[in-house]
């Protein structure tokens, strides 16, 4: 009696006795068939949401412990419901087949019989059989990709883990079978800690492990019960769903009103800072990556003379009084990490009084704030921006219209050249050349021009959208600043400044954040930044 392993595989965990090759049908037709062969089942192997059109045979440990067996002889007959179940990737299955068999393995399906390698027609039908199977599974999946894209498109959920702040509830939609399918609802306590989430991001500048540490000591989980990591922190903040948007893959499903938990400004404000801590190159950085320090600039202001990043350290001083009793003053300054580290002859001061220039800062900040009392208001930004913008229409128009000038120049001199060639023409070709470069030297001029043009147009788009938001951030800093905590004020000043550099004697050189500026008179005009010496 011949020894028989047997494997059984579903692509998902879900599939049941109903499907066509659910495992239960599967085991029980093996068993019948090889009842019928007079073989003994030694052995069963399952995989369960395993699938053999992604996962290679290198990857699953049934076809490896079926390989490990077959080297050493522990069975004489691999049976499968059918071939597909041992894979459907064409330029990796065939082989895996032919392996068994030139390892003296019969390699059997109860739908299909015996595949043999005894001659060009086996080998070929066994690879036509896999490029087939493989076909399927790509036209399958382009399927479901196409289904899946147009149920979001509809506002649908598609499936996968429940976001967090949101719940499955029944409104009626049925599968092809009859069953029920939930669509999400927000889920009221959660989406609470989801605007928690935003709003310490933003405000007062956690990141995602303090965020997670926040969170579990109060207890918190997430819908498996697990505690909150750095990782699930980051995807409730990229998350569009939040903003009323459902996503798969590329396609953006239109605003689903009953899902939004918090606003697209407050969004885009996550994002920012984001894509500011997760830059390779530190000294654009605006953003500081933590504010747990006790300086309230720390991780966000630069040497004046070298241009590195100012660090944070802590200075213990000790003295004695004229009593002979001992003092320790402990002190936060701003050290150069360039100079301090030596390595570049920064001309700076190595340290500077954290204390004194954050009092400077502050100082500069409020003053800034103060101004706001005579800013122009929004409608009326929104009005001149709206001048500049038809300013740069009629720019673009014009540039637009010497551009095509130019391109029939062009067109009419290279036409030319032929009737050069055969001496019709009144100009040389060296004449034709020297235009033809002079000509193409101002299409490129012109087509930069407009380049440019058009992305300032793209720009003042951007600043009328943000107007609105920008013009009550300024006002809810300018009101709450004083009282604000350590961590706001930092993220305040990160937001406000693009950067804020120190040089030899406290003198500080502030650039305020173009979005802000117009909303300080006292900062209007072309000029980019200031310096103050405190």
């Amino acid at each position: 009696m011949k020894r028989a392993y047997t494997l059984y595989r579903v692509s998902t965990k879900q599939q049941v006795d109903r499907e066509r090759d659910d495992i239960p049908m599967q085991k029980q037709a093996c068993r019948e068939f090889a009842a019928v062969q007079g073989w003994d089942i030694l052995k069963e192997f399952e995989e369960k949401g395993v699938s053999g059109f992604k996962v290679s045979a290198n990857d699953r440990d049934a076809i490896q412990d079926l390989k490990n067996a077959a080297m050493k002889n522990e069975f004489d007959v691999l049976l499968v419901f059918m071939f597909d179940r041992i894979g459907r990737i064409d330029d990796e299955t065939p082989f895996v087949v032919e392996w068994f068999v030139k390892h003296g393995i019969e390699v059997w399906s109860v739908r299909e019989g015996e595949q043999r390698f005894e001659n060009h027609v086996d080998k070929l039908t066994n690879y036509i059989r896999f490029w087939q199977a493989s076909g399927e599974s790509e036209k399958t999946s382009m399927r479901i990709k196409t289904r899946m894209q147009q149920l979001t498109l509809d506002g649908h959920y598609t499936g996968g883990n429940i976001p967090y702040g949101y719940h499955l509830v029944d409104k009626g939609r049925k599968n092809k079978r009859g069953n029920p399918l939930g669509d999400l609802a927000i889920e009221p306590i959660e989406a609470e800690i989801v605007r928690t989430i935003f709003t310490r991001t933003i405000n007062d500048g956690l990141g995602s492990y303090r965020m997670a540490e926040m969170l579990n000591k109060q207890g918190l989980r997430v819908h498996s019960g697990n505690t909150f990591r750095s990782l699930t922190i980051q995807r409730i903040l990229r998350n569009t769903i939040y903003c009323g948007y459902l996503t798969a893959g590329d396609v953006v499903s239109p605003f689903q009103p009953e899902l939004k938990i918090i606003d697209q400004e407050v969004f885009d404000q996550a994002q920012i800072i984001l894509d500011q801590r997760a830059r390779t190159d530190d000294d654009k950085r605006q953003i500081a990556l933590s504010t747990k320090g006790k300086a309230m600039l720390s991780g966000n202001i630069f040497c004046a003379h070298c241009g590195s990043r100012l660090v944070t350290i802590r200075y213990r001083d000790r003295y004695n009084r004229k009593d002979g009793t001992e003092v320790v003053v402990d002190q936060v300054k701003y050290a150069c990490y360039h100079k301090t580290h030596k390595l570049c002859k920064c001309d700076g001061q190595t340290t500077y009084l954290a204390d004194r220039i954050d009092a400077a800062v502050s100082e500069v900040m409020r003053t800034l704030f103060r101004s706001m009392k005579g800013a122009p208001q929004e409608d009326y930004i929104r009005r001149s921006l709206m001048r500049t913008k038809a300013v740069n229409q009629a720019s673009q128009k014009k540039t637009q219209l010497d551009l095509s000038k130019a391109l029939s120049q062009l067109e009419k001199l290279q036409a030319e050249i032929g009737r050069s060639l055969i001496g019709e023409s009144v100009y040389t070709a060296d004449d034709l050349a020297q235009s033809i470069k002079r000509i193409k030297e101002k299409i490129a001029g012109y087509e930069a021009l407009l380049s440019s043009i058009r992305q300032d147009e793209v720009d003042r788009i951007k600043q009328l959208e943000m107007i609105g938001p920008a013009y009550a951030q300024f006002q809810s800093w300018a009101e709450e600043f004083d009282n604000a905590s350590l961590e706001q004020r930092k993220m305040i000043t990160c937001r406000l400044f693009n950067r804020i550099e120190l040089g030899r004697d406290y003198k500080i050189r502030f650039e305020v954040n173009m979005t802000y500026k117009q909303f300080c008179t006292e900062w209007t005009g072309e000029q980019n930044e200031k310096s103050a010496v405190v």
